[in-house]
Formats: C-alpha cells, sequence, structure tokens
C-alpha cells in the first residue's frame, strides 16, 4: 500500500483516459497526488474518431489529443508503450511491462476495447489486419503498395471507413456484411437501403447478408481470396476485420475484478468497479450500471467526468448516455439519436425518401407529438437541432423538418428555436444556454473561446456548426456586429472584396489593403490568408479591370504561394512536378514522344494521372525553365496543376470511336478544357465529358460535368471526388453545344463571384443560400439579371488567355527566380536526391520518427 502522497494509476491513455486526466486538474486533483499513467500504444493519446483521416493527409502528430506541456506543467508521470501487466488489488500494486512498480491509492482502468475478429481459417496470414490504432493504419498502407484488391469484414462505421481508406490507398474494394444492410446498429432499412445505393455509385462492391467462412492462403503464406457463406468467392490480397469490438478486460479478470457475462468490467453508477471500491473503470472496458458496455466517446467522457468527481468526493453518477452520433462516412452524412428505431410503445414514421439523390431521412414521433429519434442519411444539417429538440414538442410540424430546403413546406429550424436547456454538445453536457451564458457572462466572442469556456465542440465535434450559429446569434441579440471579414485585414468577405475589386478597378493588392483594409492593417503587408484570395480575385478580373493575369508581374508574385510562385507543384523532398496540358486526353505520338525524351534526359519520374495528363516529378527549381523552354517549343503549355484554376476536362472516346456513344465527347472536353484553361478561382477545378449514359468519364464527380444524350448534352454542377465525395447534381439537360457552353460559362463566373476563398464548388452549392434552386434561377433563368456581365467576364478571360510558362521563358527578368539559393545561382539544392524504384526513381528522404519511443518518459517524471 502506498504512503506519503496519494497515487492515481491510470491504465491506457486513449481520449477516455486523457479526458479523465484533464478532468482531474480542472478539480486539483493533479496538485495534491501523483497521477501515473501506463500507456500500452507508443504515443500517447490522439484521436481515434478521426483515425481515418490519416488516409487524407492528416499525420499521426495531427491527431494527437495530447498537449504535453499540460502534462509537464500538472507533474503527470505518463509511460508509453509500457503496459500494465498485473494488479495486486490486495497490495494495491501494478507492475508495467517494463519491470515499473507504482503503489496506487486509486486505481482506474482505461483499457478500452480491441478488434473483434471471427474465428475463421486463415484469420492470421500475411495480409490480414484490424483497423484500430494508427499502427495498424500504417501497417495497411506499407502493405497496400502491393496489393489490389481489398476486402473488409463488417459493414458498420469503422468497416466503411476502412473500405474507403482502402480505395483511397488505389485498391479495388469490397465490403463484407453479415447483417442484411450497412450499419445496422444506426440506421434502419430504409437508411440502409440509400446508404448502400451511394456507396456502390462510388464504385465499392457490398455484400450483405453473408459470413465470412474462410480467408483462402496462397502457398507464400498470403492472403489470396476469402469464401463467403453463400458459396461466392472474392478474390483479394488484402484483409482487414472490421466486426465489432470486445472489452479489454483481461487485467480486471486476472485480478479477481467481476466482469459481465460477456464481456466488461462491472461498475456502478460512480463508475467503481462492483468489488474493489479503489479501483474504477471507464470508456469501452467497462460495463455500466445499466447493463451497457456504451462504444462511443461521449459517454466515455461522462464516465471519466463522473470518477474524477467521486474520486474528489463530488457527487456525481453515470447511469445511461445518449447514443445519438453524426458521422461522414465516405463523403456520406449518416446520423441518428434518440429512439432511431422506434421501439418505444405506440410511436408514428415521419418519413423523406429520394433514392435517386441518396437521401433518407426518418423521424421517429409519439402520439402527441414528441420528438422521439431519428435517422438521417445523405443529408445531416439538421442534426444538431433535431437531436436537441428530442424528448419535446417541435415548434413546427415533422413533416416540415424531413422535407429538404425549398420543397413543399419545409421549414428550417435554426438552433435559436431550441430551448435553453436543450444540450447541444452531447459529449460534455453543455447546454445551450451554458453557451449563451459564455457570451453573456464570460465575454466570449468567438468559437474557439466558447470552445475553451465550456469544452462544447471539443469532443466528437458534430455540434460546431450549431455551436458557431449559438454564437453568432446571441452577439447579434446583445447588439455586438458580429466579424465575418475575410482575415484580420479585411472586414469583408471574400465575395464583397470581388464586388469592390470589379467595381473600382483596382488592380493591386496594396491599394485594396490601404482603401479597404481594416484601418489597423493599412500601410501593412498583409497576411497569408487574403494575399493569396485577393491575387486570386485580380486573376481572375483582369482583363476586365486592366490588370496583368500573369502571377508572376510585379506585385502578383508577392502574393503566392509556393506553388504559384514557381509555376510548379513542389513534392515532399523539395523538388517540383511538370505537368503540361494534355486537352481532352488526346495526344498526338510526337508530342508523346517529346514528354518522354524530356523524362529521359532530365531523370524525372513519370506518372499518367487520373485526369488523363502524364506527370514528371523531381525537377529541381532551376530544371524547371529549361524543361519548360523544350515542352513549349513542342506546343505544350501549361497544364496549371500548381494553381487555384482548371486542371483537367477528362474524357472517354465517344461516338468516333465506342460502339455506345452518342456524341463527340473528346471534341467537346478539348473546346471546354481550351476555353476555360488558366481561369483563376477560389479552388481548383475539375470536369469531365462522358459520350453516353455509361459515363465512363465520371463527370458526375467533378465541379462541372457533361454527359452525352441522344438530343445533346447533361449539365452535371457541384461534384467531388476527394477526400469528401460529392454527386454532382443536374442543373440543365437536352442542351446545344451553344447552350452547353453559355450555361457553364454562367455557372464558373457566378461561383468565382460568390465563393468563399478555399471552397471547392461542391461546399459552395452547399452552402449557398437556396442550393442548387437558388443558381439554377441565376445561372438558366437569369432571375438576377447578371448573366450578360457572367458571360462578358468569360468572353474577356477567354480572349486575353496567355500561357503562363511560354510568357515566362522569354523574359530574363521573370527566370531570375528559378534558383535554389539567390546568392549561390548555380548551386542544386543538396537535399533533392533520389533513389531506384521499378525502374524509375523515388524521393531519397530518411525515415522520420513518428510518436515516442516505448517507455519514454517525460521530462520531470520519475525514472524507474
Amino acid at each position: 500500500m502506498s504512503t506519503g502522497t496519494p497515487t492515481i494509476v491510470l491504465v491506457g491513455h486513449g481520449m477516455v483516459g486523457q479526458r479523465f486526466l484533464e478532468a482531474l486538474a480542472e478539480r486539483g486533483l493533479t496538485a495534491t497526488h501523483r497521477v501515473v499513467v501506463l500507456c500500452e500504444e507508443p504515443r500517447p493519446a490522439y484521436d481515434r474518431v478521426q483515425l481515418t483521416s490519416y488516409f487524407s493527409g492528416r499525420t499521426p502528430e495531427d491527431l494527437s489529443m495530447t498537449d504535453m506541456e499540460f502534462i509537464k506543467d500538472h507533474g503527470i508521470e505518463l509511460y508509453v508503450g509500457d503496459p500494465a501487466e498485473t494488479v495486486d488489488r490486495e497490495a494495491r500494486r501494478v507492475t508495467a511491462r517494463s519491470g515499473l512498480v507504482v503503489d496506487y491509492d486509486v486505481l482506474v482502468l482505461a483499457t478500452g476495447s480491441y478488434p473483434f475478429v471471427p474465428p475463421v481459417p486463415g484469420k492470421d496470414a500475411e495480409g490480414c489486419f484490424v483497423y484500430r490504432t494508427i499502427e495498424d493504419l500504417l501497417a495497411i498502407e506499407e502493405y497496400a503498395k502491393n496489393a489490389q484488391v481489398g476486402a473488409v469484414v463488417g459493414g458498420g462505421l469503422l468497416g466503411l471507413e476502412a473500405a474507403g481508406a482502402l480505395k483511397g490507398l488505389g485498391l479495388t474494394s469490397h465490403i463484407v456484411e453479415f447483417a442484411p444492410r450497412l450499419m445496422p446498429v444506426q440506421v434502419d432499412e430504409g437508411g440502409g437501403a440509400a446508404l448502400l445505393r451511394t456507396i456502390e455509385e462510388m464504385g465499392l462492391s457490398v455484400h450483405t447478408g453473408v459470413g465470412t467462412q474462410e480467408v483462402v492462403v496462397g502457398e507464400d503464406g498470403a492472403v489470396t481470396g476469402m469464401k463467403l457463406s453463400d458459396g461466392s468467392e472474392l478474390a483479394t490480397d488484402l484483409v482487414v476485420f472490421s466486426a465489432g469490438v470486445r472489452p479489454r478486460d483481461q487485467l480486471a479478470r486476472d485480478c479477481g475484478l467481476t466482469v459481465g457475462e460477456r464481456g466488461g468490467i462491472t461498475v456502478d453508477e460512480q463508475c467503481r468497479t462492483v468489488n474493489d471500491p479503489h479501483v474504477f473503470a471507464i470508456g469501452e472496458c467497462a460495463l455500466a450500471s445499466d447493463g451497457r458496455v456504451y462504444g462511443l466517446v461521449a459517454p466515455g467522457y461522462e464516465q471519466a467526468e463522473t470518477a474524477a468527481a467521486t474520486i474528489a468526493a463530488d457527487e456525481a453518477s453515470f447511469t445511461g448516455a445518449d447514443l445519438s452520433t453524426k458521422l461522414k462516412l465516405l463523403g456520406v452524412d449518416v446520423a441518428s439519436f434518440g429512439d432511431a428505431h422506434g421501439t418505444a410503445e405506440d410511436c408514428l414514421d415521419v418519413v423523406y425518401s429520394d433514392s435517386r439523390s441518396g437521401l433518407y431521412k426518418k423521424l421517429v414521433i409519439g402520439r402527441d407529438g414528441t420528438l422521439l429519434g431519428g435517422i438521417l442519411v445523405g443529408d445531416a444539417d439538421a442534426y444538431g437541432t433535431l437531436k436537441a429538440f428530442t424528448g419535446s414538442v417541435p415548434p413546427v410540424s415533422p413533416e416540415s423538418l424531413v422535407l429538404p430546403a425549398g420543397a413543399g413546406e419545409s421549414v428550417q429550424l435554426g438552433p435559436s428555436a431550441l430551448p435553453d436547456d436543450a444540450i447541444v454538445c452531447s459529449c460534455h453536457n453543455v447546454s445551450k444556454g451554458t453557451i449563451r451564458g459564455a457570451v453573456t457572462d464570460h465575454q466570449c466572442t468567438t468559437v474557439p473561446e466558447v470552445k475553451k469556456c465550456t469544452k462544447a465542440g471539443t469532443g466528437c465535434g458534430s455540434c460546431v456548426k450549431v455551436l458557431g450559429q449559438l454564437v453568432n446569434a446571441e452577439l447579434e441579440a446583445s447588439g455586438i456586429e458580429v466579424d465575418k471579414g475575410l482575415c484580420g485585414c479585411f472586414g469583408q468577405t471574400r465575395e464583397e472584396l470581388y464586388e469592390i475589386v470589379h467595381a473600382l478597378r483596382i488592380t493591386t493588392y496594396q491599394d485594396l489593403l490601404d482603401r479597404h483594409g481594416r484601418e489597423e492593417a493599412r500601410g501593412g503587408d498583409g497576411c497569408e490568408v487574403c494575399k493569396p484570395a485577393v491575387g486570386s480575385i485580380i486573376a481572375s478580373l483582369a482583363p476586365t479591370i486592366g490588370a496583368s493575369g500573369y502571377v508572376l508581374d510585379g506585385e502578383q508574385a508577392s502574393l503566392q504561394d509556393t506553388n504559384d510562385h514557381f509555376l510548379a507543384n513542389l513534392q515532399k523532398n523539395g523538388s517540383y512536378s511538370v505537368v503540361p496540358r494534355i486537352p481532352g486526353g488526346e495526344i498526338a505520338p510526337e508530342k508523346l514522344i517529346v514528354i518522354g525524351e524530356i523524362a529521359r534526359d532530365f531523370g524525372l519520374y513519370t506518372k499518367i494521372t487520373g485526369g488523363q495528363r502524364i506527370d514528371m516529378f523531381g525537377a529541381r527549381v532551376e530544371q524547371l525553365p529549361l524543361i519548360w523552354a523544350r515542352l513549349v517549343d513542342a506546343g505544350f503549355e501549361s497544364g496549371h496543376a500548381y494553381g487555384k484554376s482548371l486542371r483537367t476536362v477528362k474524357s472517354c472516346v465517344g461516338q468516333t470511336w465506342c460502339r455506345y456513344g452518342v456524341q463527340d465527347s473528346v471534341k467537346m472536353a478539348i473546346d471546354l478544357e481550351l476555353r476555360y484553361r488558366g481561369l483563376r478561382s477560389p479552388h481548383k477545378l475539375k470536369s469531365a465529358v462522358s459520350g453516353c449514359q455509361r459515363e465512363c468519364a465520371e463527370a458526375q464527380s467533378k465541379d462541372f460535368g457533361v454527359i452525352a444524350t441522344a438530343n445533346g448534352w447533361n449539365l452535371y454542377v457541384g461534384g467531388n471526388g476527394g477526400a469528401t465525395p460529392r454527386h454532382a447534381d443536374l442543373l440543365a439537360q437536352d442542351l446545344s453545344d451553344a447552350e452547353l457552353v453559355r450555361l457553364i460559362d454562367r455557372f464558373l463566373m457566378f461561383y468565382i463571384r460568390t465563393a468563399d476563398r478555399l471552397e471547392r464548388t461542391s461546399t459552395w452549392l452547399e452552402r449557398i443560400p437556396g442550393g442548387l434552386d437558388h443558381v439554377r434561377d441565376v445561372v438558366v433563368h437569369d432571375s438576377l439579371g447578371i448573366c450578360d456581365e457572367l458571360e462578358k467576364l468569360m468572353r474577356a478571360h477567354v480572349a486575353h488567355y496567355r500561357d503562363e510558362w511560354a510568357e515566362t521563358i522569354n523574359d530574363p527578368e521573370k527566370l531570375a527566380r528559378f534558383v535554389s539559393f539567390v546568392n549561390a545561382p548555380d548551386t542544386p539544392d543538396p537535399v533533392v536526391a533520389f533513389v531506384p524504384e521499378r525502374d524509375q526513381m523515388k524521393p531519397d528522404l530518411p525515415l522520420l520518427s513518428i510518436g515516442m519511443r516505448p517507455a519514454d518518459v517525460l521530462e520531470g517524471s520519475a525514472q524507474r
């Protein structure tokens, strides 16, 4: 038994464990107790909810939830890679894997859960993985480099995320789910059907109602396929098991603590274990007093708060939690709240379903009009408000709440309609009244300030949108003007700055800043937010306002980011990529030969892209003008892969070659790409033209896409095939060539005029008031009377287009910037180095350490 300063030992350092430490600190217990944390993983707590975002560019450091200053300031002894192996409850002593022995007064088990792997033959073969930790993701990423097909066992939340990750890694992906629908816990049959349609349209193969009987293993011990319960077989060389989780309660079992029949450390309402008052269990390892193991972060946080309060001798209890959840899976919004499946006696359903758009909304209503719960698939914008109304009678009819904006009697209830006791943030049980109090009583004026004051929005993040609306509404109600400016330099939005530049013919950033910037910013240098945004506005309006459209002219050059600064994309080792334009993907053999010769002569890595171009990687900055001189001489021009502008217009071969084609998609794609090349916009633009409804060019995943019909062309807008995929919406159909071009002209210029900085057309279309209907009214029906002006702006762009690289290589002053070292222009960058791989080369980069070494102890921690 410990003596002297009382000791709290926390076993496990996940999201719930970190929240427990914060709760201890808030109650002053870190000042009165020694706190020791034994963490099994080789890194401190990270955001497991956002785990899949690793595959879209977030690093393990980005996912970290551990503020090391917090750990150090509170004297917490954190041991990573050193899990607890035994607990002696009689002596109150924990022994870690390293041999570290810690006596405790209070032991808190936050060991979480482990992935369930069905006991099927071959489950341990090479190429089989689980999807739970960053290390799992790193292993999957490495193995996928030599794989072509991946299969995920499990169609729940993590299973769909895993399948999306495999698809993002370039694998053909399958999902195998034993239940008759995807996400059976969260959605009902109708919601599952809507989700299934949308996911299959993204190119993933879904197999529901079947189980995995065997993982087929080749002679080399690696996965080659899967046998399913319906007798079918999948050919796959990578398998991810995501068939649910089980509580990690073995440590508790070994030391004689009571566990549930189906697992989970049994605890009371204070989160104490039922047979040892000195031991607590929280999070996914705990079987709560209501007989449930909670697998969501919000209940875990509430348990962490309860345990910390109990240790501090405060009154607290955990008797159950809200299981509502809002997710974005493969870019599809999925949400469920309250009694989503309608288990209450004598309840009614209100359902809206649009299979074409992948929308499904269901509200469960009591006989007295009380909102009991609901399911939202495809559009979950109303989740925060609806969840907060759960348990009460909404002020409008339920039918009006499920209809899309602008449809019939639809009503869009804002957060202002919520009562003050409505819970806005279920992760931390923060009510609307508490958020309002943070603004009125604690003088918080921004969302980050309210987050810090109340903890609202710091959990799963699903309430952040509602939080922002409440903060702005409260500020406006208090007579405080809400700052909607672009940045600290400008009080105007990007749309407002566009109108100022257009109307006043302002041709320089400095002039705009000095005349219309915030008073304290005038005469300054601006910031990294507004400079590229204003540079883009001036470039897009250049022919109309009399400015130079060339981004490296004078002041314009100083406004550009690294990529535009050198008219090339910076790569991870400091080299650059060269991407010439290949309109429509059509290229003559002579030009193919030129690209091959240049790549050979300069030792560049070559790759054919999904946008039907050829990328050349590995050029040093001083080589760029030499490469482009040869490309321009051969008739190539900049592909603008580096700019916020049109990238490509992809095409199939169309009616010229294909027996299914009904229009000449190649010619149309070339015409569109040459028309809109160099068009500067708030974000990059991608397009495609398909020659028939078979959609081989994938036009419906583009910012503007065109599909041929027997009567002309259908125009789709607002699509996005990136990290948050969105199918484009049909704007107009059966258009002639001239009608099609005219509508695209209008659409693009209206987007450029009204979008926020770095806002894709997909996001803009969902944000702009009125959505697609409003855009159609403006672009097709000219409801604002601005279409003549929009067309004039596009005509000016087309007439004044100049190839940036052709101008650059003929200007010695511009060429002077293309050096690695200004004071040694002939010296190449020594960091840019390469090693051979698959008959080409790749960057030679040193391996970087990720996270902390096992058994590392933070400064100030006890060494043992």
